[in-house]
C-alpha cells in the first residue's frame, strides 16, 4: 500500500491509500476519488513531505483533533449514504464482484486485519474506513 497527499481543484489537501502508483493514477484519471471536505472529483497529486518521526511527548492542538474528526465524519457519512452495507459478508461479497461472479457496485461492511490483508494480496482493491465511535451510527 502507498499513501499519497492529494489536492483537489478547491485547494483541500487530503491523504489516500493506495495498492500501487498505477492504481492511483488510474482512479485520479477516471475520477473515482473524491475530496472528503467538498466532493469535488478534480483530485492530482501534490507534493509530499518526508516522513519525520515526531516525539511521543508532543500534543495534538484541540483544533487539529476536531479537524480530523469532521474530515472522517464525512468521509463516513458518505459511505452509509451512498454505499450498500454488507455487514460480516463483506470478504465474500468483494470477491465475488472481482472475479466477476455478481454486478459491481459500492459495498462497505466488516472484516478482519488478515482478511482485509488476504483481499489486498488477490489484488482487491480495499480501505478501512474511519470509525470514532463503534457504537454511533454518524
Amino acid at each position: 500500500m502507498i499513501k499519497y497527499s492529494l489536492i483537489c481543484d478547491q485547494d483541500h489537501n487530503f491523504e489516500a491509500w493506495f495498492s500501487d502508483s498505477s492504481t492511483c493514477e488510474s482512479q485520479l484519471k477516471k475520477s473515482k476519488v473524491e475530496c472528503p471536505l467538498c466532493g469535488s472529483k478534480k483530485i492530482t497529486k501534490s507534493i509530499m513531505a518526508p516522513s519525520i518521526p515526531s516525539k511521543s511527548n508532543q500534543k495534538i492542538p484541540k483544533s487539529d483533533v476536531k479537524k480530523v474528526e469532521m474530515v472522517m465524519n464525512k468521509i463516513k457519512k458518505h459511505v452509509q449514504d451512498n454505499y450498500e452495507y454488507v455487514g460480516d459478508k463483506f470478504p465474500d461479497e468483494a470477491r465475488a464482484m472481482h472475479y466477476k461472479e455478481k454486478d459491481q457496485k459500492d459495498i462497505y461492511g466488516e472484516t478482519t486485519i488478515e482478511e482485509a490483508k488476504d483481499l489486498i494480496e488477490e489484488g482487491i482493491n480495499v480501505q478501512p474506513l474511519p470509525v470514532l465511535n463503534p457504537k454511533s451510527k454518524n
